[in-house]
């Protein structure tokens, strides 16, 4: 009997470690867990096949910033086995907005050969405070630019304030994770409080990492924003600092959230790389203190 129970023992144990590690490269069907202190006010589980929630999301459309190769379209977005896939593909179109000899960028390409997506929560919810989870897994190939961030709801950019939960990018040649928030100088000018974490950091503490699902965290009070990566502190940034050159603190006023996936621009060049790729969102869930 004691060896048989030893046996089990074992068994189990291994079974849940074999089960924990296998979690890891799914989505979770687990409810969102309760936070001492805080109450759930908004959550996007993405568990209904289709598009999704038009209460919850808008999209960009078009050629929108940076330069970036990508055509966003809401076709590039599709909730699916309980995740919420945001597609990049290799694919020409052409632009409705081309004028030969424009000077804006966006409308002097006569086509576009990226498409992707950008979803946004504006005019729909935003928050002002309180604990930002995501849970995603990204494609970290060239010319991937994946992000979770937010925008502030009054004032033009970078006035209105920037965070970035995460970046995907290259800088330089070398694959980075990003971990931001940016305001206005008195010249209209982004000032920059960033983490730059190299991609090398997390691959050699886990070669499977991108395989995996991950956890993006935001802790933000009046007082300051931390930013985390599978509960590793990646950034804190001291809001008694991020005032306008007016005296607006774009950090205490309600922001709205954006996902989206880039290609090319600061992703690098996409060129060689195989299509379509993916960028996965498990859920999206926003706590605030009771």
């Amino acid at each position: 009997m004691k060896t048989s129970w030893w046996f089990l023992v074992v068994v189990v144990a291994g079974l849940w470690s074999c089960g924990k590690k296998q979690y890891a490269f799914e989505p979770s069907t687990l409810r969102p867990s309760k936070l001492k202190g805080y109450q759930l006010v908004w959550h996007d589980e993405f568990n209904t096949n289709g598009k999704p929630d038009s209460t919850n999301w808008g999209y960009e459309f078009g050629f929108v910033r940076n330069r970036e190769l990508q055509w966003y379209q809401p076709q590039n977005a599709i909730c699916t086995n309980g995740v919420l896939v945001i597609e990049g593909k290799r694919e020409q179109l052409e632009n409705p907005r081309f004028e030969a000899g424009h000077q804006d960028w966006r409308h002097h390409r006569e086509f576009a050969e990226y498409t992707s997506a950008s979803l946004q929560t504006q005019g729909k919810k935003s928050f002002q405070y309180g604990v930002f989870e995501v849970r995603a897994r990204i494609d970290t190939a060239m010319g991937m630019w994946p992000a979770i961030w937010t925008l502030g709801v009054f004032r033009e950019w970078p006035a209105g304030g920037e965070i970035d939960l995460m970046e995907f990018y290259r800088m330089g040649k070398q694959p980075t994770i990003l971990a931001n928030a940016a305001w206005a100088d008195e010249k209209m000018k982004a000032v920059w409080d960033d983490a730059r974490i190299p991609f090398s950091h997390f691959l050699e503490k886990d070669a499977e990492w991108p395989r995996k699902f991950h956890l993006w965290k935001m802790d933000w009070t009046a007082e300051s924003i931390k930013l985390y990566l599978d509960g590793e502190l990646l950034n804190e940034i001291d809001l008694t600092k991020t005032l306008n050159a007016d005296g607006f603190n774009p950090f205490h006023q309600p922001h709205y959230l954006l996902l989206n996936l880039a290609i090319g621009g600061n992703g690098g060049n996409p060129a060689g790389t195989a299509f379509p790729k993916k960028y996965e969102v498990d859920y999206v869930r926003v706590y605030q203190k009771k």
